[in-house]
């Protein structure tokens, strides 16, 4: 059975940086493409950035192009967030996935669930 855990969230302050890790455990051994997702109260969960297995391919979210960075650990499944110039509005709920279906192009999860998902840690940014 395959773990997802996040960690790494808390309350800061608009303009700083905090950066988010995932932990994909548990699976065959096989690398997966993996993401970040987030949810404010009261509105759907929202496409943040994600990482293709190899990390040679990365898409983000318009909100937060050329603020986030997503990166990860090409031999396992570990990734990070690096979240850079927080705003109010990227106080969130977020969430670490994975997707063992690797044929996907990037693009797939824009409207597309991945597999397994974690259960989310938040991110607070007052202002």
């Amino acid at each position: 059975q395959v773990q997802v855990v996040e960690s790494g969230g808390g309350l800061v302050q608009a303009g700083d940086s905090l950066r988010l890790s995932c932990t994909a455990s548990g699976g065959t051994g096989s690398t997966y493409t993996m993401g970040w997702f987030r949810q404010a109260t009261g509105k759907p969960r929202e496409f943040v950035a994600s990482i293709f297995k190899d990390g040679e391919e990365t898409l983000y979210g318009d909100s937060v192009k050329g603020r986030f960075v997503i990166s990860r650990n090409n031999a396992d499944n570990t990734m990070w967030l690096q979240m850079n110039g927080l705003k109010s509005e990227d106080t969130a709920v977020y969430y670490c996935a994975a997707d063992p279906r690797t044929y996907y192009p990037l693009t797939f999860y824009l409207k597309n669930d991945m597999f397994y998902w974690g259960k989310g840690t938040p991110v607070t940014v007052s202002t």
